[in-house]
C-alpha cells in the first residue's frame, strides 16, 4: 500500500508515462502540474519532456489518500490485520475529494482557459471524477487519461480511461 508515502516511480510507471505521452500527442496542451510525490512528479517530467510543454508546479492537495497504518503493508498483511479495510488513521474519502477539488480550483485560477495536464494518484482521481460526474468509475487504470473541463461554473467529465464517458456509461 503506497498511499501518501513517497514511493519512487518504477520502470513500469515510466513506461506508462511514455504511453500517456503517445495518448496525449496531437492534442494542444499548455502545461502540466502534479502531486509533489516523487512518482507523480517524475511522471509529469516525462510527459512534459515528451510533449515539449511547461512543467508547472506541484500541488500538495493532489497527494494520494493517506491510508494511515496500512501504508507500506502488503495485501496479505492488510487482509490479516484489517479485513474490513478500516485502517487506523485512514483519511476519509470526503477529505480526499475536498482536497482534490480545492486543487482544481487553484489550478483553474492559475491557468484559466489553458489546457493543463494534471498528474496525480488513482484513488484521488477515481473518487474526484466520481464526485464531479455524480457516479463512480472503477477502476482507473494507471497511466490512463481522463479529461474534464470547467464550463458554465462547473466541472464536466468528458473521458475516463481514454474512453468517452458515454462509452463507459454504455457498458
Amino acid at each position: 500500500m503506497q498511499g501518501a508515502t513517497d514511493i519512487p516511480l518504477n520502470d513500469l510507471g515510466r513506461q506508462q508515462a511514455a504511453d500517456a505521452v503517445a495518448e496525449l500527442a496531437g492534442t494542444q496542451w499548455d502545461a502540466i502540474v502534479s502531486s509533489p510525490l516523487s512518482r507523480a512528479r517524475e511522471t509529469a517530467e516525462i510527459v512534459a519532456a515528451g510533449l515539449g510543454i511547461e512543467l508547472g508546479p506541484s500541488y500538495n492537495n493532489l497527494i494520494e489518500r493517506n491510508y494511515g497504518a496500512a501504508e507500506g503493508a502488503t495485501a496479505e498483511e492488510i487482509a490479516a490485520k484489517w479485513p474490513d479495510h478500516n485502517y487506523p488513521g485512514l483519511e476519509p474519502l470526503d477529505s480526499v475529494v475536498s482536497r482534490a477539488t480545492a486543487a482544481l480550483t487553484e489550478i483553474e485560477a492559475t491557468y484559466g482557459d489553458n489546457n493543463v495536464i494534471i498528474v496525480c494518484h488513482g484513488t484521488l482521481i477515481r473518487y474526484t471524477l466520481g464526485a464531479l460526474a455524480g457516479r463512480q468509475f472503477d477502476p482507473i487504470r494507471n497511466g490512463s487519461v481522463a479529461t474534464f473541463e470547467y464550463a458554465a461554473d462547473e466541472w464536466h467529465v468528458l473521458t475516463v480511461n481514454d474512453e468517452p464517458v458515454e462509452a463507459v456509461d454504455a457498458r
